[in-house]
């Protein structure tokens, strides 16, 4: 009677934890499912996007996507940053952009152009060439602005700074005026280059982005 009722109980057990093992594995594809089916956000641009000189998983894209997982948006962020890139390779790798077909695209732009002194009128057609043609296949477009130091002077810079705030009332977009907006000069949460965000400073980022986004988002 022992042996038999030992038995039964290996048994049962046996079945729980085959039943725990199912469950798992129905969990994990669900996610996974889930996470290939959700809409894209694509955050697209160069190194402020990239997450340059910060650990993996602490750029502001991977930034964003925690913050809409804390608050019930069910979307997959994209990282498609490339540090280095000006707004011309944006334009040579918009095709990549596209084949993920984004509902949502963050163009991050123009900050290589200006810190290189490239013409601004090339930086504002490349801009506006991107922004066309993601719009034209449908796709909601979240403009993020950069400045350039002061050395660059005042009258480049109001010119530079134009480039952005044209192009969002041309194509009503939503603008993020300043990136780096609570970023810059705040304790902590700038490289020692002055150029770029360390992960505090992109958590900061992920908020100004997210902030930006919320009219275009649903839950």
């Amino acid at each position: 009677m022992q042996k038999h009722l030992a038995a039964y109980n290996m048994d049962v057990k046996r079945r729980h934890f085959l039943l725990f093992l199912f469950t798992l594995f129905l969990g994990t594809a669900f996610h996974h499912g889930w996470a290939a089916s959700a809409p894209v956000i694509a955050c697209f641009g160069n190194s402020l996007t990239a997450g340059y000189g910060v650990s993996p998983g602490h750029s502001y894209p991977d930034e964003l996507q925690k913050l809409l997982d804390a608050r019930g948006y069910h979307y997959r962020v994209a990282n498609l940053g490339v540090s280095g890139n000006t707004s011309k390779d944006g334009t040579d790798r918009l095709k990549d952009v596209l084949a993920l077909r984004p509902q949502i695209v963050i163009l991050e732009f123009g900050g290589n152009d200006g810190l290189r002194g490239l013409p601004l009128n090339a930086t504002k057609q490349n801009l506006e060439a991107m922004i066309a043609a993601l719009q034209k296949a449908g796709v909601k477009v979240v403009l993020a602005g950069i400045t350039l130091p002061p050395n660059y002077g005042p009258d480049y810079i109001q010119q530079f700074n134009n480039i952005y705030t044209s192009l969002a009332k041309k194509y009503r977009t939503p603008l993020i005026p300043f990136l780096l907006q609570s970023v810059y000069g705040v304790p902590g949460s700038m490289q020692e280059d002055g150029i770029h965000p360390t992960a505090q400073g992109c958590r900061q980022v992920a908020l100004n982005v997210f902030q930006a986004l919320r009219p275009l988002l649903n839950k």
